[in-house]
């Protein structure tokens, strides 16, 4: 199939060539004939399936047929009226859709027009005043200008709830169902979501009447091109484990991901202070700094980007090559979310998990929905786990996580230990990078001790060749997917 058997008009069949597409998504080829007929939509299907296409495309065709002949009145124009609204919960979406509608609806005669918080309404207030067509709005700020009466939805015919499940998740519903509230109820709605829970389920026959459901791809099926890798080890150690990885692993791109605001900011610290160019992106980030920032990665002014998930979602960064799990998920579902960012396309993509103990629960639901386990670091031939000086048994390798266990049950003991041995022992030669660093951070800066560390081996981290050099083959090691 191709996209002229979709139905599409020509500008739109010349606009989608001259973006580089010639053959649609799953979700496009379903979706596109159903809006174009005017159905209401349940689609479940994950970010980077080609979901804004599917939508932006027939909504173009669809208000460019038959909205342009009645704005003509005396050779004026008449006042042009929202006639679709496109609602997403991340500015970055939203400005991802409205990107969207740009490259497609050149030549359609169409306005349109984003609005979102973060950034001064001036603008934004004499754009909608000029009269759009389309508007695409996170919630909030939608609501504000709905409150001073510079929007106004009664003349919407379509509209799109892309990323249901994340707005329920952001606590969206009750703006939601203000702005429900003031669209005609004789309209076409399409709702959109990576997942489809209960509540979205619920949502769904509220909003909906008779919808076509378009399951494209389980949430539980990740690309088979990505190889998934998981690194056991303590919180304390995360730092250094992180900086470790990314100086011995080639890699074009590398998103990492934190469960709070704050710890990205603090990883974006300790990424600095070791000399890579890293930036984080979260919600309390100004638009203009999150936009530069996007921007930088994109171009390559800067390597490493330190997101969470919330700010993350909906994403669109070609050429991601590394997937790190900095604080593991607790919902499977968003690891499927996270990793797709790398693997796009039919191209390898490789995902790393740092699994601390208190994370290994998480670990194992992820692999019962994977129905496969991560390959493990430690088990990779020429991979070397740091390195402890037990009291009763003398120098011997030791796995992070059992080292940290000890110091738990020990105690004030273990640390006092530690300094003394410390203080008399010279241990170059039995402490890696990963060790060295994790008990620097007992107490043990003003001791001055050497580095070295067997980098040898086929694992993730293995040092290959030059930092941003093409990825060595590792197909050996690749896991296959379960589908």
């Amino acid at each position: 199939m191709n996209f002229e058997d979709l139905r599409l008009n020509k500008p739109l069949l010349d606009a989608v060539r001259t973006a580089g597409y010639s053959t649609p998504t799953p979700i496009q080829a379903e979706a596109i004939p159903l809006i174009l007929d005017g159905r209401d939509i349940l689609a479940c299907a994950q970010t980077g399936t080609g979901k804004t296409a599917a939508f932006a495309l027939p909504i173009l065709q669809r208000l460019g047929s038959h909205l342009l002949p009645k704005r003509k009145n005396n050779g004026r124009a008449d006042t042009r009226r929202i006639s679709a609204l496109v609602l997403a919960p991340t500015r970055e979406l939203a400005q991802q859709i409205s990107n969207s509608f740009l490259t497609y609806g050149r030549r359609s005669g169409l306005r349109h027009a984003v609005v979102f918080g973060g950034v001064s309404k001036h603008m934004q207030t004499r754009t909608l005043r000029s009269g759009v067509d389309i508007l695409v709005a996170t919630p909030g700020r939608l609501l504000d200008h709905m409150s001073d009466g510079t929007i106004k939805l009664d003349a919407i015919e379509v509209l799109v709830l892309d990323e249901a499940d994340h707005m329920l998740d952001m606590g969206f519903l009750p703006d939601i169902k203000r702005i429900m509230k003031q669209v005609p109820q004789r309209r076409q709605t399409l709702l959109l979501s990576a997942t489809i829970p209960p509540p979205i389920r619920e949502l769904s026959k509220q909003i909906l009447t008779n919808p076509a459901s378009i399951e494209v791809a389980r949430v539980s099926s990740p690309a088979e091109t990505v190889e998934h890798w998981a690194y056991r080890v303590e919180k304390p150690e995360k730092p250094s484990l992180l900086c470790s990885v990314l100086e011995h692993t080639p890699y074009s791109k590398a998103l990492v991901f934190t469960r709070t605001k704050h710890g990205a900011d603090k990883v974006v610290k300790h990424l600095t202070r070791a000399g890579v160019t890293a930036a984080a992106i979260h919600g309390n980030k100004s638009q203009n700094v999150r936009t530069r920032t996007l921007e930088h990665f994109r171009s390559g002014k800067t390597d490493v980007l330190v997101a969470t998930d919330i700010a993350a979602r909906g994403l669109d960064i070609n050429n991601i090559s590394h997937v790190i799990n900095y604080d593991l998920t607790t919902e499977p579902e968003t690891y499927i979310h996270r990793i797709g960012r790398t693997g796009r396309a039919g191209a390898t993509g490789t995902a790393l998990s740092f699994v601390s103990g208190e994370e290994r629960g998480s670990l194992r639901a992820i692999e019962r929905m994977l129905r496969t386990p991560l390959q493990q670091a430690a088990d990779i031939p020429g991979y070397v786990a740091p390195k402890v000086t037990d009291d009763n048994s003398g120098d011997r390798p030791r796995r992070s996580s059992q080292r940290n266990g000890d110091s738990r049950r020990n105690g004030d003991k273990n640390r006092s230990s530690s300094r003394s041995r410390s203080a008399s022992k010279n241990r170059s030669s039995s402490n890696n990078r990963f060790a060295e660093k994790g008990r620097s951070t007992a107490k043990n800066r003003s001791t001055s001790r050497n580095r070295s560390a067997s980098k040898n081996g086929s694992g993730p981290s293995a040092k290959n060749g030059a930092r941003r050099q093409p990825r060595s083959d590792r197909s050996e090691t690749r896991t296959t997917v379960a589908s």
